[in-house]
């Protein structure tokens, strides 16, 4: 919830008003109540309790305020609430020294001192429309501190123009751990806050003086301190952790900023924070363009429990669930948790280190609670020593920002303490002090693609190490100069990696850094690199050293903020090849299977990958892009001018369709003079001013081949029109259909280059690319524009195996396309219209029932062509299609 803190501030003056005479007014006021409405209340109009000292907005609230005992005067209202027939949502009762408050929709209470209001204002939230209880999903601790320093750094950056990021950055992270060590009994209760507002002037204009010094003496042990530390100084503790060891950079205070210290102390419940988003969003406090998506910049923990349970989590917990009972066998694998090693190489602000850290602390503690019910069960009267397995020397990290490292350090500490008082809490006698804060394995700041891993984490062949991650998507045209440069020192042997995401780079190191060992890495990614042509670029190469040993396949990727990412990632884990000993798992949203091999394309099969082709492999008709005008907009009109050309001129014209065209139903036409003789138009102006305009527009080209085409400025510039019908095939369609709308067109139409082309293609041909089989096809091999469907000549077309058909099985694909070709004439409208969107999360609309159901006939009927008793699903039938190519290619030796 956005500016949650203004509402909370806003609150806090209305609290601190020493009259209170208008208290409930001003409060309703801070919500979504009608201004009218408010009005009206305080004029005594529509306040329905007659009662001095009370307020009962209809629906919304029964308020009173008392100076007798509270909880007599709360029980009286909620009587004559009990009695309503329509009941407020809210019961609020106050004396002004303390609150009650009660939900009659959900039965929560509230009792808070009344200067506790301000930090408790999501109770009253439903006035809003927003729930309490989706509130708290949106982590209102974490966004409350990130929108707190966000007002800090604001200010701060204002009043030091002149200060290093760096110098500002590092200021923000020591307060954050000040306040956050205050309020979890690291430093003493308030600590900072209260020492700060003490011996601080009103203007702020000594804290420079008072933050230097406080910061400068917790780097210094209690005993190297110098005899004449002040007292308020010799009261915190030592910390270590390098968190305080570069000097602080002086900055400017002033009353406001001085202030917004002192609320971040006072306002915000440190003890609440969830370090594995917080980081996340502190870095997006730190950078303009993000400041409008608070919480939104992290990967959720259900997410990144995908990432590593598969990879070594669920093994880890089975261990211990096999071992329960057996004390020796525990304590191996406690002893083994201690030194397995993590490293994730685009670490962000560490929010994978920190669940995965977390996760590994809880086993810790769970089997430290077995060994002690083994011991108590025995009755020996053994006790036993706490010695810490889990550490954050075992962690490392990657990250190009260095506001982000200091981040993730301070975010691992901040979890170490919540798991240290965890272990107090849960196993008797089990202390372990946060300071002095201890130091993670590496979290360096650097390009991970230029950056040596082996020297960050160096590893043998024995050694447990696990990679994770979720480095940079960016698809090859998203990519900077320099990160093409990167990629290029990384992948550049690979033939063709100029069309390479970013993060293959990710996947090509790591799987490098793990070849040759039991090390395992599994990282998050766009699920381009297992479609289209990514795959034989990068996976003929990878899959030569590593195995895929477990993946999701698909799945959309967000996090608990409202406005999740709209894009479809894939999870895919790795392991040497010869290395992996254990089984291989696919994934799906409520599933998983067992398998004897995972293919580049995610799926049960063999590692063979699809190769583009420029020509078929048999004797089908060719595909090529439709004809290209090169005309500025010459030659193109739309339907309303053709239809006021004068029949003598429109003769000259054709239709001219493209892929927009086809699937909405737009007309237009285009000026046609191939193979018409000069004189049969030399005469007709409107012609000729389109001739000339073209010849004008080729002419300024810089391109020399354009220049050319101005030699015969009467044609297209590209011209593969046949005198044939043709198939037409949109090369881009909608990702929210369950069919691309494919079509046949005769003679009088013009194919663009927006779409593709067969032509002279008979009419069974296409049922078989109009079907289901081909579609899945499309999907996997074709790849993906943004989200949606890309139809490729060289990698769809002419790779899709075509088994030898009977002149029956034609026959009977051909009466089923002329039967979908017959429903779209009857029914009308445009394919858009017809086909729907029935596959879209918003607004799906349902495809024609009956064009749906000819569909449907016409993929059984496919179906069974290719496998007598048809497919259970997708993936068998990808698995079919992929076999058929490898055979199809070891037949004719090459995929030219």
């Amino acid at each position: 919830m956005a500016g949650i803190i203004d509402l909370e501030d806003h609150i806090s003056e209305i609290v601190e008003n020493n009259d209170h005479t208008n208290f409930i007014y001003d409060f309703l006021g801070e919500y979504n109540i009608p201004k009218a409405t408010m009005t009206k209340l305080r004029k005594g109009i529509n306040n329905l309790s007659k009662e001095p000292g009370e307020v009962y907005l209809k629906n919304k609230l029964y308020f009173k305020q008392t100076d007798q005992d509270l909880m007599q005067a709360f029980t009286d209202v909620k009587a004559k609430v009990d009695e309503l027939g329509t009941k407020p949502r809210y019961i609020f009762v106050t004396n002004f020294k303390e609150v009650l408050a009660y939900d009659t929709k959900t039965d929560d209470t509230l009792s808070i001192p009344f200067e506790r209001l301000p930090q408790k204002f999501e109770f009253f939230l439903a006035w809003n429309g927003i729930e309490k209880a989706d509130f708290d999903k949106e982590n209102p601790a974490d966004i409350r501190a990130a929108e707190r320093f966000a007002k800090l750094y604001d200010v701060i950056v204002k009043d030091n123009p002149n200060a290093t990021r760096k110098g500002l950055n590092l200021f923000l992270i020591r307060v954050l751990f000040c306040l956050f060590a205050e309020d979890t009994d690291i430093f003493e209760k308030n600590l900072f806050t209260n020492r700060l507002k003490e011996l601080t002037k009103l203007d702020g204009s000594d804290v420079d003086e008072f933050i230097g010094k406080l910061f400068s003496v917790l780097d210094v042990k209690k005993e190297d301190r110098p005899a004449d530390t002040p007292s308020w100084l010799a009261d915190f503790p030592y910390v270590d952790g390098d968190l305080f060891k570069d000097p602080n950079e002086s900055l400017k205070f002033t009353a406001k900023s001085r202030k917004l210290i002192i609320n971040a102390g006072e306002k915000l419940e440190w003890d609440q924070i969830n370090p594995d988003i917080l980081g996340s969003m502190l870095q997006a406090v730190a950078s303009e363009d993000s400041r409008s998506h608070l919480g939104m910049h992290y990967t959720s923990v259900p997410n990144i429990m995908k990432v590593i349970k598969p990879l070594f989590l669920d093994d880890l917990r089975e261990e211990f669930e096999k071992d329960k009972g057996n004390y020796k066998k525990l304590q191996q694998l406690y002893d083994r948790i201690g030194h397995i090693k993590f490293m994730d190489p685009a670490c962000g602000s560490g929010n994978f280190l920190i669940v995965t850290y977390k996760q590994l602390r809880q086993l810790e503690i769970d089997i430290l609670k077995e060994q002690n019910r083994i011991l108590s069960e025995e009755g020996s009267g053994k006790a036993m020593m706490y010695l810490p397995s889990v550490t954050l020397d075992q962690f490392y990290g990657i990250e190009i920002d260095d506001f982000a490292c200091d981040t993730t350090r301070l975010s691992l500490w901040i979890a170490e303490h919540q798991m240290n008082i965890k272990l107090r809490e849960e196993i008797h006698n089990a202390v372990r002090p946060t300071l002095p804060l201890q130091h993670a394995g590496a979290i360096v700041c650097g390009n991970a693609l230029k950056l040596d891993w082996e020297k960050i984490l160096p590893h043998k062949k024995d050694d447990e190490v696990y990679l994770f991650g979720n480095p940079p998507y960016l698809g090859a045209r998203r990519q900077s100069k320099e990160q093409k440069e990167d990629l290029k020192e990384v992948v550049g042997v690979l033939k063709g990696y100029t069309s390479l995401d970013y993060i293959s780079g990710w996947f090509f190191k790591g799987a490098n850094y793990i070849k040759n060992s039991v090390a395992r890495l599994s990282f998050v990614t766009t699920n381009s690199i297992s479609q289209g042509e990514q795959v034989s670029i990068l996976w003929e190469n990878l899959l030569n050293i590593i195995t895929i040993f477990f993946a999701y396949k698909s799945f959309k990727w967000g996090n608990s903020a409202k406005n999740n990412a709209n894009v479809f990632v894939s999870i895919i884990g790795l392991a040497d090849k010869l290395l992996c000993s254990r089984s291989k798992k696919i994934y799906g949203p409520s599933f998983s299977i067992r398998v004897k091999n995972i293919s580049p394309y995610l799926i049960v099969g063999n590692n063979k990958v699809v190769n583009k082709q420029n020509e078929r492999l048999d004797n089908l008709p060719p595909i090529n892009f439709g004809s290209m005008p090169n005309d500025g907009g010459n030659f193109i009109i739309d339907e309303s001018e053709y239809n006021d050309l004068d029949i003598n001129i429109k003769k000259f014209f054709k239709r001219y369709i493209g892929s927009s065209d086809f699937i909405n139903g737009r007309k237009r036409y285009c000026l046609w003079l191939y193979k018409i003789g000069r004189n049969e138009y030399y005469n007709i102006e409107y012609i000729q001013k389109k001739i000339e305009a073209v010849k004008e527009y080729r002419l300024k080209s810089k391109r020399k081949a354009t220049q050319k085409l101005a030699d015969e400025p009467e044609l297209f510039g590209e011209i593969r029109w046949k005198k044939a019908n043709a198939i037409i095939v949109p090369r881009v369609s909608s990702k929210n259909r369950l069919y691309v709308p494919i079509g046949y067109v005769d003679e009088n139409n013009v194919i663009s280059d927006s779409a593709l082309a067969i032509y002279k293609a008979p009419l069974w041909l296409l049922g078989l690319i109009e079907s289901k089989l081909h579609m899945v096809w499309l999907e996997h091999i074709g790849g993906r524009l943004k989200l949606d469907y890309r139809y490729s000549a060289s990698l769809v077309y002419n790779t899709f195996p075509v088994p030898d058909f009977s002149t029956r099985r034609k026959n009977e694909f051909e009466q089923l396309v002329l039967k979908i070709l017959d429903i779209r004439e009857e029914e009308g409208g445009t394919l858009a219209e017809l086909y729907g969107s029935p596959l879209a999360e918003k607004n799906p609309k349902p495809m024609n029932s009956r064009l749906l159901k000819a569909h449907q006939e016409l993929d059984e009927v496919v179906d069974r062509a290719y496998k007598p008793n048809g497919f259970k699903d997708d993936n068998e039938r990808l698995a079919l299609l992929l076999d058929m190519y490898s055979k199809k290619v070891r037949k004719n030796g090459s995929t030219n």
